[in-house]
């Protein structure tokens, strides 16, 4: 079994990176959204530091198979692990995406996300496939926040658009007004929780500024590396940061694939 890698985070480096991340989601005007790549290892980390990019966040899906496991399949302590190696490559703030939380309590959950060094995390509301019921959902985000306290900016992510945008247990496709609908109604209940962002995953761009307008706070947005509206163009339909989940690390594994067939030839 692997074992959790062991790293020594002081309480004053964590107290500083957490402050200097929450400030970096305030006040932004429309055409400046936080842009925040996802590394997948130390190494990718470290080159988007040296890109200039004020703070990180990372992908489960491009970690777990950076990892050799397949998106939702990485074993808690191989994440945690992860997470860790990754911090403890560069010197800015760094939000981890621990999916939903992998069945731990808040506290233990917020006690082992802290000893990694992270000051962020990314926290899903569907399970299995499924929604979750939205306010079972926020009683436990509020334990994770008062567990936390102010040591982690809490992005809840809302799955209606790729869940189902009916009622908890609909699986697959949603109808994009009811799953807009949903998409505020929870994000008030997690926001109402302590959440300090909303990550509505997969709203279509003509969507966003709806969400902008019934959001209170800082919204997560989806972004893209190849076609699709630019970082600034995002913000100003309403996204306040910016992620791209997997897509870098696959952008990667595929230059690394040309590269490869070149060499075998």
């Amino acid at each position: 079994m692997t074992q959790p890698v062991t790293e020594t985070v002081t309480v004053t480096e964590t107290v500083t990176k957490v402050d200097t991340f929450r400030a970096l989601h305030r006040r932004r005007s429309p055409d400046d959204p936080l842009v925040l790549p996802g590394p997948w290892d130390a190494a990718s980390a470290r080159v988007f530091v040296e890109a200039g990019f004020p703070a990180l966040a990372t992908p489960s899906a491009g970690v777990a198979a950076c990892l050799g496991y397949e998106d939702g399949q990485t074993p808690a302590d191989e994440m945690f692990a992860a997470v860790t190696r990754i911090v403890r490559a560069v010197d800015v703030p760094v939000s981890a995406d621990i999916e939903g939380g992998y069945g731990i309590a808040p506290k233990e959950l917020v006690e082992r996300l802290l000893e990694t060094g992270a000051v962020g995390c990314n926290l899903e509301d569907s399970a299995d496939g499924v929604l979750k019921e939205p306010r079972a959902h926020a009683e436990w985000l509020a334990e994770v926040r008062q567990a936390a306290g102010d040591r982690l900016v809490v992005n809840a992510r809302i799955d209606t658009y790729i869940r189902g945008g009916a009622d908890p247990g609909v699986r697959g496709g949603s109808d994009p007004k009811r799953a807009a609908e949903q998409a505020i109604e929870r994000a008030a209940l997690y926001v109402a929780a302590g959440a300090d962002c909303v990550y509505p995953i997969g709203a279509p761009v003509d969507v966003l500024p709806l969400l902008r307008s019934g959001i209170q706070g800082p919204i997560n947005v989806h972004g893209t590396v190849a076609d699709g509206p630019s970082p600034t163009e995002l913000g100003e339909l309403g996204a306040t940061r910016i992620t791209f989940g997997p897509q870098l690390q696959r952008s990667a594994a595929q230059a690394l694939r040309d590269i490869a067939a070149d060499l075998a030839k």
